[in-house]
């Protein structure tokens, strides 16, 4: 099974992106958040991590590999639990997600059944599973990340998630953490690693305090 791929960026196609990982070239599916975060680095060295489905109709024995592509293992991770909705899909999932994960996941989070109903191929009723099934399993997913590709300059996504969870095992609530990382965040620091962000938390919540 294929989970990361690294290579030269060839060409970013409305659904797909091509990669030359030498000696071969890859299509990598991608939905539209993630083609609009590559789009402008054509020619330059790239990592997808990478699902992987089988693609037609089994009765027909007419299946295909295909590989959908994500800027980061966070991305991959909220779109396999997207899929796993009853209705939804791989294929409904990359027409539907149009929007940064952090939205989708918002939208979920505050069960805004109407808004996730505006998303491609998701209609209400869809919309109302989604937000039942996945609503308590969000809020990592939601947490406050600048920058157009996932990651800000200053911390890396992979960092925000992992003190989010050392947050709830210190028994902090999930609101409780969220406005924590939310105030860490907001002073562009740089942490580089899941202590240091602890700490800065601690201390920012002690001045303000």
């Amino acid at each position: 099974m294929i989970t990361k791929i690294t290579g030269k960026l060839v060409s970013v196609e409305i659904t797909s992106v091509t990669i030359a990982a030498d000696p071969f070239e890859y299509e990598v599916l991608v939905p539209e958040f993630v083609r609009r975060q590559v789009q402008s680095q054509i020619g330059q060295k790239v990592s997808f991590h990478t699902i992987n489905y089988l693609d037609g109709d089994p009765s027909r024995g007419r299946m295909s590999p295909r590989l959908v592509g994500f800027s980061n293992h966070i991305e991959r991770e909220f779109f396999e639990l997207f899929c796993s909705v009853d209705g939804v899909g791989v294929k409904k999932a990359l027409r539907a997600m149009v929007r940064p994960v952090q939205e989708v996941a918002n939208q979920i989070e505050q069960q805004d059944a109407k808004g996730l109903s505006a998303l491609p191929g998701i209609g209400p009723a869809t919309a109302d599973r989604i937000v039942a099934k996945l609503r308590r399993k969000v809020p990592k997913f939601a947490l406050l990340i600048s920058g157009a590709d996932g990651e800000s300059p200053e911390i890396s996504r992979d960092v925000v998630t992992e003190t989010f969870e050392v947050l709830l095992q210190l028994g902090h609530s999930e609101t409780q953490a969220r406005k924590l990382l939310d105030a860490a965040v907001a002073e562009k620091k740089s942490y580089k690693d899941v202590d240091s962000l602890v700490q800065a938390v601690y201390k920012i919540a002690h001045q303000e305090g």
